[in-house]
């Protein structure tokens, strides 16, 4: 039986953080969701769909991850409820620092009481990813600065484009 993980995010813009949890969670499930968050509760930087055609040209462009592997949807509702929909009882985390940790095991404490059969599993990127975040990559490319070592190719044209 095929295993799938679903990894939410708001991938405002995707980063070699987020690859690495990606990597690494094809070790333990077969399929990774790449579930970007539609929710209101945040500004963003790119729309929605700038954010789904970032991530697939990111991961299936530039990076050549097989697409039976890895499939990238929006969502607006319950983690938990896409985990249903998807038959999935894996929860994805990625993890850069113990300051992450606190929300995290919250998180997934609410999602337990959502349902009791997914589990939360928290992945730490390697080292040299654990610094990088979404928002510090904006105000670097905001800044002119070089973003190349924390995203892809696709994803920094992208970036350079909006801040134009």
């Amino acid at each position: 039986m095929k295993k799938t993980g679903v990894y939410p995010g708001t991938f405002d813009p995707i980063t070699f953080g987020h690859i690495d949890v990606i990597q690494k969670s094809l070790k333990i499930v077969d399929q990774v969701i790449v579930a970007i968050s539609d929710g209101d509760n945040k500004k963003y930087l790119f729309t929605i769909e700038e954010r789904i055609k970032i991530v697939n040209k990111a991961l299936f462009s530039d990076l050549k991850f097989k697409k039976n592997k890895v499939k990238v949807i929006s969502f607006n509702s319950l983690t938990t409820d896409l985990c249903k929909k998807y038959k999935s009882n894996i929860i994805l985390r990625g993890l850069r620092a113990v300051s992450d940790f606190e929300y995290e095991f919250q998180l997934a404490g609410m999602n337990r009481k959502l349902n009791k059969n997914i589990e939360t599993i928290f992945l730490m990127s390697d080292v040299q990813n654990q610094i990088i975040s979404s928002r510090l990559i904006k105000e670097i490319i905001e800044l002119k600065g070089d973003i190349k070592k924390f995203t892809t190719k696709s994803t920094i044209n992208s970036l350079k484009k909006k801040y134009e």
